[in-house]
């Protein structure tokens, strides 16, 4: 199944994600989320601990399966997609920023932000030069060939950022991006990805436990117990919870 409106980069419809433990009752974790977003909107998703936050984010980075429901990324049902299907969704059209960097410990700025495309078959000439674009795009032009424990935190982070830029994704996913960082560097962060969502017109959807970073961001939703409870906008909230009872 295709998505039926262009702008709509990822849309789930009563997701449902259900752990099994063995000799033992299933764990509920997503009870039925329910969202849109739009091509080069940047979303922040937050919660309680146990929510399903960061499962949810995995299913939509296609590294966990649904249990039941609906997930479309761009023109791909996850439902109905294919492991090579999901395999392209990951090399093609989506990225992982993580709260520990996920840097390799032995290599260099850029051979850092080289390496996935190495693993794509890019060219070298070509993959050095866009490993230098996007790191001089994240401000770290100056930093090609430090290793990671000679970069600070926030240079860190920003070479991971560079990284996940490597194939021109569509979508980043950045599960906790300024969880590592002091305020300052956190902020400096959360700035670089509103530029590339402007710039690049790429969708990110973050979760965080930082309001003031969650501030920041086009639309923000709230998960409690599985599902989600609120979304609020610069603009406006709304409850998506039933509302009974309630007359105009």
């Amino acid at each position: 199944m295709s998505s039926k409106k262009a702008d709509v980069s990822i849309k789930t419809d009563n997701l449902i994600k259900d752990f099994q433990i063995p000799k033992g009752e299933d764990v509920k974790v997503l009870t039925g989320v329910k969202m849109e977003v739009k091509a080069g909107e940047f979303i922040a998703v937050m919660g309680p601990s146990g929510s399903g936050k960061s499962t949810l984010l995995n299913i939509l980075a296609t590294l966990e399966p649904l249990t039941s429901g609906e997930v479309v990324i761009g023109d791909f049902d996850l439902e109905d997609s294919t492991y090579k299907d999901k395999l392209e969704i990951r090399r093609l059209h989506s990225s992982i920023v993580f709260q520990s960097f996920a840097l390799i410990p032995y290599l260099t700025a850029i051979e850092n932000v080289k390496l996935p495309m190495k693993l794509r078959k890019i060219p070298e000439k070509e993959a050095e030069e866009k490993a230098v674009k996007h790191l001089e795009s994240v401000g770290l032009y100056g930093r090609l060939n430090h290793l990671p424990e000679e970069l600070s935190g926030g240079e860190q982070q920003r070479v991971a950022i560079a990284r996940a830029l490597a194939h021109d994704p569509k979508i980043i996913y950045a599960d906790e991006p300024t969880g590592n960082l002091d305020t300052f560097t956190g902020r400096e962060i959360i700035h670089l990805f509103k530029q590339l969502v402007k710039e690049k017109n790429i969708t990110i959807i973050m979760v965080t436990h930082d309001s003031e970073s969650a501030k920041q961001t086009d639309r923000i939703y709230i998960l409690q117990k599985g599902k989600v409870l609120t979304e609020k906008s610069k603009s406006k909230s709304k409850k998506n919870t039933k509302k009974e009872g309630r007359k105009k």
